[in-house]
């Protein structure tokens, strides 16, 4: 009775990491649901609704001043290195980095350019919006402040809303947006919403953001995020016209590798085929080709001869045919 191999977790790894043979049928593209729209209009009135509450100095602001001087920096030095090591999952290059290796590698796998396009146009969306957030609105950091209890906005500054958050959110969200099953979306969602608001959290502890930037910051990243399907056809169309150029740039190599034209006057290569019967036709080695001179052929009876006819050794004097009488030696006697 055969039985199958069973295969161990590290085989199990293995597998998974080998590359399948074509693309899956069962990518599944998020589209903009009716359930999405909401959130969507959600997350921009509660967005509004920061920039407003800041504006008029509400009691949001109250709260940044006195979260600011409370300086959590101070009032819990012991985690402050390890604060230090975790606000880098915010940061644009570090995060960048290591989700588009994770990103690549599902290209590669899948046969498809969508990761790391979707990860493109998600951060393209985060520099415009957030960058023209940021300095049209112009607020000053808390170790920058002038006037205690202002909100500190349109004075030069770029701090509002938080890069951080923000990055922190479109990142680590955009691994549950790439998701393949809905399971694996949702624990992926409730990782990269902690994982961003402990980022903005992180920056608040520093000291380098206000409370309000943090949540301005989560609702700028989530609005990228929902709004990612409304950019899924421009996706489409830049894979499609990527695979094309590359189809037509390897077409052009193979033209540009194959067999040049013989130019005039060079020998030409001519193989003669063996006979069926021969030895080496059964055993398959090559037979070398034979090199003609250039030119006009003639037949083999008017080609002058190789060597002349006869034999080819010198006459010699003393030398007679075989068989002949005078090649006897003669008897001498004793």
């Amino acid at each position: 009775m055969r039985t199958e191999p069973k295969l161990t977790r590290l085989d199990r790894v293995f597998a998974r990491l080998d590359r399948e043979p074509e693309r899956p049928a069962h990518l599944d593209v998020p589209k903009m649901s009716r359930h999405r729209i909401v959130l969507l209009a959600a997350t921009l009135a509660f967005y509004g609704a920061i920039v407003w509450a800041v504006i008029i100095t509400s009691w949001l602001v109250r709260l940044d001043w006195q979260v600011m001087f409370f300086r959590p920096y101070q009032q819990w030095s012991e985690i402050h290195w390890f604060v230090d090591y975790y606000v880098v999952l915010g940061q644009r290059g570090p995060t960048a980095v290591m989700v588009a290796a994770w990103l690549g590698w599902r290209s590669w796998r899948q046969h498809t350019l969508r990761p790391l396009l979707a990860l493109g146009v998600s951060l393209l969306l985060l520099n415009v919006t957030v960058g023209a957030a940021k300095y049209g609105m112009g607020r000053l950091g808390p170790h920058y402040a002038t006037v205690i209890g202002s909100n500190e906005m349109w004075r030069g500054g770029d701090i509002f809303p938080s890069g951080h958050t923000a990055n922190a959110v479109v990142t680590w969200g955009i691994l549950a947006y790439m998701a393949s099953t809905p399971r694996a979306r949702r624990w992926l969602s409730a990782v990269s919403a902690v994982t961003s608001l402990g980022v903005g959290m992180a920056t608040v502890y520093l000291g380098t953001h206000w409370l309000s930037d943090v949540l301005l910051g989560w609702a700028a990243g989530l609005l990228i995020l929902l709004a990612l399907p409304w950019f899924e056809p421009l996706i489409a169309r830049s894979e499609a016209r990527i695979f094309d150029l590359r189809d037509r740039l390897r077409a052009r190599r193979s033209r540009g590798t194959a067999p040049a034209a013989v130019p005039a006057g060079a020998p030409h290569v001519v193989v003669t085929p063996l006979p069926a019967d021969r030895d080496d036709v059964a055993a398959g080695s090559p037979r070398a080709p034979a090199y003609l001179a250039p030119g006009p052929h003639t037949a083999r009876s008017e080609r002058t001869p190789i060597s002349p006819t006869g034999s080819r050794r010198p006459p010699h004097a003393e030398r007679h045919p075989r068989g002949s009488a005078s090649s006897a030696r003669p008897l001498t006697g004793g």
